[in-house]
Order: structure tokens, then C-alpha cells, then sequence
């Protein structure tokens, strides 16, 4: 591992410490500083990566943590721009979805459709009688997210290494923090939410930074 890449881990960790520590206690001035420097610092991870066999899988990932980064500053501001910042992680996703298509055989698994079925299943049947008028945007939104962690499974069954299991640790845990997310704010909000919703959140898009 790169000396770079450790120190600007080491600064996206802190930072992500000092967000969770901020939220928790209404500080948003430290907010709207840490929470951007942990999202710049694993962009400038991506970045500093060796180009892999794919060129496109690193823009695609780059592309997808610069759009978090507009999300997270959507979500940041008072009041929040909810809808902002949702098309924002979905365009997000949408380019780690392009990124892994990029390095997939088209040899697809089947058995790793039914637990996210499944999970889908479960989330809509809590989520969908409190949607309200945000029942689309969030409909298009799990199809999108579930889309993304299927393909990061199938990536590690088709390569199991080292960097795929890192993208796949890292989609799932996506995958929880938006459901932990999604939870707070429709079905029933929960002590400590912010608190599991973040550092699920930054652990993701750091696992899914290192792949590359």
C-alpha cells in the first residue's frame, strides 16, 4: 500500500470520526467541514490508485464518489435537500454500476438474485405504506442500489480476491446504511440512527475507494 493512500485513509478516517462525533452533538459548522474532507480524501485514494487492467472501472468509481460528495453536501445543508441528494446517490450509482459492468464477464450467477429479491421485498413492504409522494423516487432508487450490490456480488464470484471482496463488503454495507437511512426517516426513527446510517456509510465508500 501506497504511503499516500495511508495518510489520506488516515484523514478520511478522522474526518469520519469527527462527522459522527459533530452530527451527534448539532455541530454543524464541523459538519459541513469533515463530512466533504473524508468524501475528497477517498476520491484522492481513487485517483492515486495504479490505473487497473480497465481503465474505465477507476473514472467510473472516481465519477461515483464525486457524486456522493454532491449528495452529502445536499444532505448537509438546512433544511435538507432530500430529493437533491437522492438523485444524487443515484447517479452515484449509476457509475458503480457502469464501473463493474466494465470488469464483468457476462456469465451471470442466479442464487444471488433471491436474498436481494428477498431483501427488497421485506424493505418495500415497511417502507412503501409511508412513502408518500416519494414513493417513485425511492422505488427507481432500491431498484438501483440492488442492482449495484448484485453486480459487486457477481464480480467476486467471478474474481475472488482481494479488491473484489473489498467492493463487495463495501456495496452491502451501502446497501445497509441507505435501509438504515430509509428506516429512520419513513418507518420509525431509532436512537443512535445517524450514528450506524454514517459510519456504515463512510466505511462503504472507502471499501468501494480501495478497490480499484
Amino acid at each position: 500500500m501506497r504511503v499516500s493512500t495511508v495518510i489520506l485513509s488516515i484523514i478520511a478516517l478522522c474526518s469520519a470520526a469527527m462527522t459522527i462525533w459533530a452530527d451527534d452533538k448539532q455541530r454543524w459548522t464541523l459538519v459541513t467541514i469533515c463530512k466533504p474532507l473524508a468524501m475528497i480524501a477517498m476520491i484522492l485514494i481513487a485517483a492515486g490508485a495504479a490505473p487497473p487492467a480497465v481503465p474505465f472501472y477507476k473514472y467510473g468509481i472516481m465519477a461515483g464518489l464525486a457524486c456522493s460528495l454532491v449528495g452529502d453536501i445536499f444532505m448537509m445543508l438546512r433544511p435538507k435537500r432530500f430529493t437533491e441528494g437522492l438523485a444524487s446517490f443515484l447517479v452515484a450509482h449509476l457509475f458503480y454500476i457502469a464501473a463493474f459492468l466494465s470488469v464483468l464477464k457476462f456469465q451471470f450467477t442466479l442464487w444471488p438474485l433471491f436474498p436481494l429479491i428477498l431483501y427488497v421485498f421485506i424493505m418495500m413492504r415497511i417502507l412503501y405504506p409511508r412513502l408518500g409522494k416519494m414513493k417513485i423516487p425511492v422505488i427507481i432508487y432500491v431498484l438501483v442500489i440492488m442492482t449495484m450490490a448484485r453486480l459487486a456480488v457477481e464480480r467476486y464470484l467471478q474474481v475472488q480476491e482481494a479488491k473484489t471482496l473489498l467492493v463487495l463488503i463495501g456495496a452491502l454495507l451501502f446497501v445497509i446504511s441507505d435501509s438504515l437511512l430509509a428506516t429512520n426517516r419513513f418507518a420509525r426513527p431509532f436512537r443512535q440512527a445517524q450514528f450506524f446510517i454514517l459510519s456504515t456509510y463512510f466505511a462503504a465508500q472507502w471499501l468501494i475507494a480501495m478497490s480499484i
